[in-house]
């Protein structure tokens, strides 16, 4: 009996340490149900359609090569029979929320874009009818309408307090189920992504897939302070990584919106790139901090302001540039036409320069005014230009050049081949045609580099001798 006894204390010992153990673990887990509970209600699930015209069947027979008597019998066949172009819908879903009670929602623009109808789905499964207000590309932000008021909402915080590490909540419908809940923690704050310049992204390990688009992020005070927009993923679903609009982003964006159906942000017309240790020593600077201007676009605010290509912008209207990401974010969201006071390193010398900002044009009229100003670099046998904007979205880079050139000497002694475009040199990357020229005038004669160059779409390193 004393055996058995004493080893009923320590059962009953190792029980309750069991016991206080998970008492403990779920202590320190949040409770996300009042979050839910509170928010729930306001978000929606977004539902689009598309009407894509299909060719009608005796279109095909209206080529020059099809004999007069054959095209007169088809089409007197078909219009007898009332063919015509056929419209067929093409649906596409995501999320959103309702962010006033007068009946405006958020929602991501990729979700309705081009779309001809659109409704929003509440959770007691009322479907509104939804007006488009207005649509921001550049932030993939756009705001919806409906009739109906005194509608649930949601509470907007502020993303500038998450800490990463922090707990966040995400709602939303990915693959139609409906008003599906996820947690997760920020991973990752200030994130760029390719061709992203004006949204810091708040990264997350919260489970989002196709559906979740459009959806809130939430805080522990069950407040807004995202919205989820894209996941970085090779297979299509989620792997870890998801990216969420901040709400500061977002609050404007709706404002603006809400207001005049746009959204306008300041520009300062130049190219711009990151300073390096290595750029950083040959600018004379004792870290690498700031952005280096690469192009100076024609009448564009920085030239009128006599900024040029070698400038380092280290601050703007009194805002550090610590890396060249802060510089779109802040011009951004500079007032139209305010003028600003910009601090320069040139030639070894911080001078300080007055600009006034312009309205950021549209993708198009910047790339029609950067074709205009093509800059070309030759340097020891081998002539490169810059890349457009359209390549690099295709190819998913950020920067590089061209091969339009070659000279024999290269050509003999390397695969190196007109049309090659440039991504890298020796493992760093290559922004534009200037940066090229400054980073190749550094190699040492006779010493090797290597490039990583694109054929056909097609990643390829290549050694090349400098003669």
């Amino acid at each position: 009996m004393i055996p058995l006894l004493k080893n009923s204390k320590l059962i009953v010992i190792f029980l309750s340490i069991l016991f206080s153990t998970a008492i403990t673990a779920q202590t320190s887990l949040p409770d996300f149900t009042s979050i839910v509970d509170k928010n729930i209600k306001a978000v929606v699930i977004v539902n689009a359609v598309r009407n894509i015209s299909e060719q009608s069947p005796n279109d095909s027979f209206n080529s020059p090569k099809t004999p007069d008597d054959l095209r007169d019998f088809m089409e007197k066949f078909f219009n007898d029979r009332n063919f015509g172009n056929q419209n067929r819908p093409t649906p596409s879903f995501g999320s959103g929320f309702i962010i006033s009670k007068d009946g405006f929602i958020m929602t991501n623009y990729h979700v309705i874009k081009d779309s001809d109808t659109i409704t929003a789905t509440l959770s007691d499964r009322t479907i509104l009818d939804a007006k488009l207000i207005g649509f921001d590309e550049r932030s993939d932000l756009a705001l919806l309408k409906v009739t109906e008021t005194n509608l649930p909402t949601v509470s907007m915080g502020k993303s500038k307090n998450l800490k990463v590490g922090e707990w966040v909540l995400a709602i939303g419908s990915p693959f139609g189920f409906d008003h599906t809940v996820t947690a997760g923690i920020v991973s990752g704050k200030q994130r760029n992504l390719p061709n992203e310049n004006y949204v810091p992204y708040i990264q997350t390990d919260v489970a989002i897939n196709p559906g979740n688009s459009g959806g809130p992020l939430f805080n522990l005070n069950g407040e807004v302070v995202g919205v989820n927009a894209q996941i970085y993923s090779r297979t299509g679903g989620f792997m870890g990584v998801s990216f969420a609009i901040p709400s500061e982003t977002v609050s404007s964006v709706y404002n603006q919106l809400k207001q005049t159906g746009k959204v306008r942000r300041g520009w300062l017309g130049i190219f711009i790139q990151e300073v390096d240790k290595n750029l950083a020593k040959s600018f004379g600077m004792n870290k690498p901090t700031g952005a280096v201007v690469a192009k100076v676009l024609e009448d564009s605010p920085a030239e009128k302001a006599g900024l040029s290509s070698g400038d380092v912008i280290l601050q703007f209207d009194g805002n550090n540039i610590n890396k060249s990401k802060d510089l779109p974010l802040v011009v951004g969201n500079t007032e139209i036409g305010k003028s600003v006071s910009i601090e320069l390193l040139r030639n070894g010398k911080k001078i300080v320069k007055k600009i006034k900002i312009e309205e950021l044009p549209t993708d198009e009229k910047i790339s029609k005014m950067d074709s205009n100003l093509v800059d070309k670099v030759k340097v020891a046998g081998i002539t490169v230009i810059d890349i457009d904007n359209k390549v690099k979205q295709e190819l998913n880079i950020n920067g590089g050049v061209i091969v339009k050139e070659i000279s024999n000497a290269i050509a003999n002694q390397s695969r190196l081949r007109i049309g090659d475009i440039i991504t890298h040199m020796n493992n760093v990357p290559i922004s534009n045609s200037t940066d090229f020229e400054t980073r190749f005038k550094k190699i040492e004669k006779n010493d090797y580099a290597n490039f990583l160059v694109y054929r056909n779409s097609s990643p390829l390193y290549l050694a090349i001798k400098i003669p």
